[in-house]
C-alpha cells in the first residue's frame, strides 16, 4: 500500500470492516455472500484465512509458494465470534507489516511483494469481502474507507482507470468486477499486481493464463484498452500462454505483459517473452503497440523495463529480438532500448558484465 504507514492504512480497513460486520452479527450468516459461491459465514472464514496467510508469508519471508496453512472455525461458531476472528487476523497482518523491513519480500501468486504490498492486499480483502457479506445480508449502503481504497488502487491496480478523484471506493469495486465504471464495460475477469514492472510512463502487467483465456475468447483480459486496442499481437500472445500452460511449459513471469500507459491507465500494447530463458540464458522478446500510441517512446520504455526485470532474474543473460530489415521504426525502438544489431534482422541485449 502506498503511503508512509501501510500498517496504519490496513488497521483502518480492519476497524471499518469489523465495525460494519459487528452491526450485522445478529443476522443469519448462512445466506450467500453477494457475487460469491460462499455463504457469508464461509466468506468470513476465507477472509480470516487470507489475512493470517499473508501475515505468515511476510513474517516467514517465504519466497517460493504458500505455506501449508489452513484457517477454519469450529462448527456452530456464531457470527460475532467470526467477526472477532477476522479482526484478530487483520491485526496480526498489521503487526507483521510493522515488523518487516521495506525491502523484505514474500511470495504471492499475484507477484512477490513487500510489506506495503501485503498491507494493500489485506486491506483489499477486508474492504471487498466486508462488502460481499453486507450485501449478501441486504445491507447495500455501506462504503469502504475511501482513503484506504485509494491507496489500494495506487499499489495494486495500476491498470484500472479511475472513475474520478472523489470515487476511489467505486473504482475499487469496478477493478474487482463488482461494479462497472461509467462509459466502460464491466470487467468479467480481473487480478491485482503485487509486483508490476514499472517504466517511464508505462507499467507492464503480466497476462496470466486466466487473463489470456479471456483475451483469446475476445474479451479485454481485465484491461481497459484505448479505442484501437488491444493490438493484434495481444490475442496471439494470449493463445501462446494457453498452449504453454496446456503442455506444462508455462513459467510465470516469462510470457506476455500488457503495456499500460501510466497517465490514464489504458492498455496500449503488449510486450514480453516468447518463453523462459534457454540453457544459455537467452530469451526471445518482442512488442506490439496500438497505432495511436506509436512514436511516443512507449515501446522503448517498455523494453527497457522488461530488460531490467529479466536481468534481475537468475539465469537470464541475453534478450533477443528479430524484426524485418525494412521495418525502420521497430529497428529504431530496439536500438534506443539498447539492443545491438547482429545482422539479418536479429538484435540482442546482454546483461551488464556478461
Amino acid at each position: 500500500m502506498t503511503g508512509e504507514d501501510p500498517a496504519g492504512g490496513l488497521a483502518a480497513a480492519v476497524a471499518a470492516g469489523v465495525r460494519a460486520l459487528r452491526a450485522v452479527a445478529h443476522l443469519d450468516w448462512s445466506a450467500p455472500a453477494a457475487g460469491l459461491e460462499w455463504s457469508c459465514r464461509e466468506t468470513a472464514v476465507h477472509l480470516a484465512g487470507d489475512l493470517t496467510g499473508f501475515a505468515a508469508q511476510l513474517a516467514g519471508r517465504v519466497t517460493r509458494s504458500y505455506l501449508p496453512l489452513a484457517v477454519g472455525a469450529a462448527p456452530g461458531t456464531p457470527p460475532g465470534a467470526l467477526v472477532d476472528l477476522v479482526g484478530a487476523s487483520g491485526l496480526l497482518l498489521a503487526a507483521a507489516v510493522r515488523a518487516a523491513r521495506p525491502d523484505d519480500r514474500a511470495w504471492h501468486p499475484a507477484g512477490s511483494a513487500g510489506p506495503d504490498g501485503f498491507a494493500a492486499m489485506g486491506a483489499a480483502e477486508l474492504l471487498l469481502h466486508t462488502h460481499d457479506i453486507l450485501n449478501g445480508l441486504g445491507v447495500t449502503h455501506w462504503r469502504g474507507e475511501d482513503p484506504v481504497a485509494a491507496r489500494v488502487l495506487d499499489r495494486l491496480f495500476p491498470h484500472v482507470p479511475r472513475s474520478g478523484p472523489g470515487a476511489p471506493w467505486e473504482t475499487l469495486l469496478a477493478a474487482t468486477g463488482r461494479a462497472g465504471l461509467p462509459g466502460l464495460p464491466r470487467q468479467r475477469t480481473w487480478r491485482w499486481y503485487g509486483d508490476p514492472v514499472v517504466g517511464a510512463g508505462v507499467v507492464l502487467c503480466e497476462i496470466s493464463p486466466s487473463l489470456a483465456r479471456d483475451l483469446a475468447d475476445g474479451g479485454t483480459g481485465g484491461f481497459t484498452w484505448t479505442a484501437d486496442g488491444p493490438p493484434e499481437g495481444t490475442r496471439a500472445a494470449a493463445a501462446l500462454v494457453l498452449r504453454a500452460r496446456d503442455r506444462g511449459a508455462y513459467r510465470p513471469g516469462w510470457g506476455p505483459y500488457a503495456i499500460v500507459r501510466s497517465r490514464d491507465h489504458r492498455g496500449i500494447g503488449v510486450t514480453g517473452f516468447h518463453a523462459a530463458p534457454d540453457a544459455d540464458g537467452r530469451a526471445g522478446t518482442g512488442y506490439d503497440l496500438v497505432p495511436s500510441a506509436r512514436g511516443r517512446g512507449h515501446a522503448t520504455e517498455a523494453l527497457r523495463a522488461l530488460a531490467r526485470w529479466a536481468f534481475a532474474q537468475p539465469g537470464a543473460h541475453e534478450l533477443c529480438a528479430t524484426v524485418d530489415e525494412t521495418d525502420e521504426p521497430s529497428r529504431a525502438v530496439l536500438r534506443l532500448a539498447g539492443f545491438e544489431h547482429r545482422g539479418a534482422g536479429r538484435y540482442a541485449l546482454r546483461a551488464a558484465g556478461r
